[in-house]
């Protein structure tokens, strides 16, 4: 094995250990598409479904700039309130789901579902009900959020955990 071949080979161990992800030659272009960056997509909030003190939804985000780009795995999610975007107990927890590299081309689509518990489901004295505005939205590996108004109760005592969500999928 030469050097070069020797490099190569571990360049391509480090990536699959650091992604996961086997890059063949139709992962190429997957592997060269910018990752989608805050400024790149515009995040909604669609309800879809509700039932046995649950309320169900998806955080969608949409790709609104001139090229292409990806996005994988979680973003982040929580309530704020307080109308100045305080976060209103905790933040939501990473439910299972498979992770995929989604590349999206302008006006395209990745969603990740979300489960609401709804807070009076606890009691008072556990939950301690709060005003939601709306969610923070992270998109995945983005230290800049993006507000979605989506107006319910949340729980402040930190012994409630209301929301889950799901890794980001195409959307249909």
């Amino acid at each position: 094995m030469n050097i070069l071949t020797k490099i190569s080979t571990t360049t391509a161990a480090l990536a699959i250990a650091a992604t996961g992800t086997v890059v063949g030659t139709s992962g190429a272009a997957q592997a060269q598409t910018p990752e989608c960056g805050n400024s790149d997509v515009r995040a909604s909030y669609h309800a879809t479904d509700a039932g046995a003190g649950h309320r169900y939804g998806e955080i969608r985000l949409t790709a609104k700039a001139g090229h292409t780009c990806s996005v994988r795995g979680y973003g982040g999610l929580s309530y704020v309130g307080h109308g100045n975007g305080t976060q209103v107990g905790r933040s939501a927890q990473r439910d299972p789901g498979t992770v995929r590299t989604i590349v999206l081309r302008p006006g395209q689509s990745a969603v990740s579902t979300v489960d609401e518990t709804v807070a009076a489901n606890y009691p008072r004295s556990t939950c301690k009900p709060t005003a939601v505005d709306g969610f923070r939205v992270y998109v995945p590996d983005s230290r800049v959020s993006q507000y979605v108004v989506h107006r319910t109760t949340g729980c402040a005592g930190s012994g409630v955990q209301l929301l889950g969500h799901q890794p980001f999928a195409r959307a249909s």
